[in-house]
């Protein structure tokens, strides 16, 4: 299957399943291809036949734009270089979860979540240490006993209780003499965080250059502005009541195709976006309030900035 129909069957399957979701981010560099919303839920997703291909630059910028946008970076894909997915399974790359597209399907349309992770060494299920524990004194055993039953120390069984996750082999004996509801699936619209590394969220880029007058009216206005790398925006924009999505480049078609996607993502993310420009031919494109540099320039109170953010952003096009 063609990476580009592999992308249309997982936008339709969210679909179904309720999310909104955005035009398809055609822009590179790029670190996801579309934002998907249901509720309260937001993902970012990136789509790949070979998950091998996403790199640590990527998973990086994933995952600060996941903090920054409060949306959880997600990867579907189809196999390794070595093997397909498993279904069922939460792989992990960079920091981000991966799901095979049966995976996603039974979490997303059929409300199934994923049981098991992997991790080196083999698979993993999280087990619920306080029920383990009851479970054990109920069936009056002492942790040596279930060490023995399970062929392990006394110690691993103590890490159990403790709340050590277990191999799916342990998990397996362990649902044999005490039954079901030991496990607990993989949290993965939380990012799953308590299985994968507990790394920090990557530090941020700097800026580029040509970027910086634009990031410091930005800045000066009472937003707290990150850089961004590989998005189809430059940058990202925060207050206390809400988010904005930046852009700015000379006004071209590529400029046009830029702003129309951060519309679609912005409607998607419910925020704002603006794309600033040397000359304008349009106040705005598809909700993206379009501004000339030399307007910013000249605008000093931050509530002027907002106001002209909110008429271009808010106008009709003819």
């Amino acid at each position: 299957m063609s990476r580009s129909a592999l992308i249309e069957n997982v936008t339709a399957m969210l679909a179904d399943a309720g999310f909104t979701v955005s035009d398809q981010c055609e822009i590179r560099p790029k670190s996801f291809d579309v934002a998907a919303r249901r509720g309260e839920e937001l993902v970012l997703l990136k789509v790949l036949g070979n998950i091998d291909a996403f790199d640590g630059p990527t998973g990086a910028e994933m995952r600060r734009l996941g903090e920054y946008l409060r949306a959880t970076p997600l990867v579907i894909g189809l196999r390794t270089r070595d093997e397909e997915l498993k279904p069922g399974v939460v792989y992990f790359r960079h920091g981000v979860p991966v799901l095979s597209p049966d995976t996603a399907m039974d979490f997303f349309l059929e409300g199934v979540p994923p049981l098991i992770y992997a991790a080196p060494g083999g698979l993993y299920v999280n087990i619920d240490s306080e029920i383990l524990a009851d479970e054990r004194e109920d069936a009056e055993m002492s942790l040596g006993q279930l060490a023995q039953e399970l062929g392990v120390s006394r110690r691993t069984v103590s890490k159990y209780e403790d709340g050590m996750n277990a191999s799916i082999e342990v998990a397996v004996q362990l649902e044999e003499l005490f039954g079901d509801g030991l496990t607990s699936p993989v949290d993965v619209l939380g990012g799953a965080e308590e299985v994968r590394d507990a790394d920090p969220t990557p530090e941020e880029p700097d800026p580029d250059p040509e970027d910086q007058p634009v990031l410091t009216v930005l800045t000066r206005a009472g937003f707290d502005v990150h850089p961004t790398t590989r998005a189809p925006f430059k940058a990202v924009g925060e207050d206390d009541t809400e988010r904005l999505l930046t852009g700015n480049s000379a006004f071209t078609e590529a400029a046009v195709k830029r702003a129309r996607i951060m519309g679609s993502l912005g409607r998607v993310i419910h925020t704002r976006s603006v794309y600033f420009v040397d000359k304008a031919r349009k106040e705005s494109i598809d909700g993206t309030a379009i501004i000339e540099r030399e307007e910013l320039e000249n605008i000093d109170d931050p509530e002027a900035f907002r106001d002209l953010l909110k008429e271009r952003a808010d106008r009709q096009e003819a």
